[in-house]
């Protein structure tokens, strides 16, 4: 399908921002990473080649009789006798980084938190689990929750402000006073208030963040329609008979993407920084999960060991920077006063 030349236009101011294209591409290549990371840190091995079978224990379960052990439960392959019994008889093939984000090192030579080694590169937090596997674990878990509530939070916004914008009346006014009250709720901790009652959880999260985000784009779509139910190609379609749903959402709404279009990377951002918020207040995801919150926690907790404070900050800053930086690069992408200049 044969992109429009306006569309051309706007990829093409887009590439010309160096600093936005090239926090784009970094950005997707730390999230596919992220998105396969139980084959870049896992504590099982990606393969096992035992007495002529093959194994997968990164996606299937086998129990150490399997391969000549005496017990029935699963095996722990980063047991020394787990591994001289596979070595006797075949190979394993291992990630880059031999630890999950939860698998606590036993064989630390100082105490936990260790620094950083040539066993666990960013070093261990306090309960000695891998520092770098729990940054990539919590990275995905971060940057999928922000995705999916940004998609959910943007449709209804969207559709509300657009409703809104065009119909006006009775029922802009509503909306508008319900919005100025519902606004006015202190949102992170009503967001506490909720998580304290119920188990806190991805989904129960996403839900409970979802009552208030929704609201951050329904001011520039209403906006949008505002000015542009008065047009007059809006009148014309009006004047043919067209329905209020195929005037708003095929000749209004796309007009109006382009402001939303540019705010959704900051909606992204805003909706990691509170995820990360209730993960270092203790109301987020629960315990045990990897998170960005729970690093930044641990370096608040740990102040003896700086690596920690510093993963934190160092990740939290880069990903909020790149989402900004491709945020001004959409915002300018869209600007129909630099792509229509030349």
């Amino acid at each position: 399908m044969a992109l429009s030349s306006i569309m051309q236009r706007r990829i093409q101011q887009f590439r010309r921002n160096k600093r936005a294209y090239w926090s784009l591409w970094i950005f997707l290549s730390l999230f596919i990473v992220s998105l396969f990371a139980e084959v870049v840190a896992n504590d099982k091995p990606l393969l096992v080649h035992y007495a002529g079978g093959w194994y997968v224990p990164a996606m299937k379960t086998y129990p150490e009789t399997a391969f000549g052990g005496e017990f029935e439960t699963e095996a722990d392959y980063r047991d020394p006798v787990v591994q001289k019994l596979i070595d006797a008889k075949g190979w394993m093939v291992w990630p880059p980084i031999h630890y999950s984000y939860q698998t606590i090192n036993y064989n630390l030579t100082v105490p936990a938190p260790a620094p950083p080694s040539a066993e666990n590169w960013l070093g261990t937090d306090d309960q000695g689990r891998d520092l770098l596997a729990r940054l990539i674990y919590g990275f995905r878990i971060s940057v999928v929750f922000g995705l999916i509530l940004t998609v959910i939070s943007s449709a209804i916004g969207i559709t509300i402000g657009a409703i809104a914008g065009y119909r006006g009346g009775l029922f802009d006014l509503l909306s508008q006073r319900f919005m100025e009250i519902w606004d006015s709720m202190p949102m992170l901790y009503m967001l506490m208030i909720m998580a304290s009652v119920i188990t806190p959880g991805f989904f129960s999260l996403l839900g409970l963040m979802l009552l208030f985000s929704w609201m951050r784009l329904v001011g520039v779509v209403r906006a949008e329609f505002l000015k542009a139910r008065n047009l007059d190609y809006i009148r014309a379609a009006k004047a043919l008979g067209l329905s209020t749903p195929a005037i708003i959402f095929k000749h209004a709404l796309p007009n109006a993407m382009v402001a939303t279009v540019s705010m959704m990377p900051f909606v992204v951002s805003a909706s990691v920084t509170t995820l990360t918020s209730l993960d270092f207040l203790g109301f987020g995801m629960p315990p045990g999960s990897p998170s960005l919150g729970d690093i930044v926690l641990q370096g608040k907790n740990n102040l003896q060991a700086p690596w920690l404070g510093i993963t934190a900050f160092l990740s939290l800053a880069t990903m909020l920077c790149l989402f900004t930086f491709i945020g001004e690069g959409v915002r300018d992408a869209f600007d129909p006063r630099k792509i229509f200049r030349e």
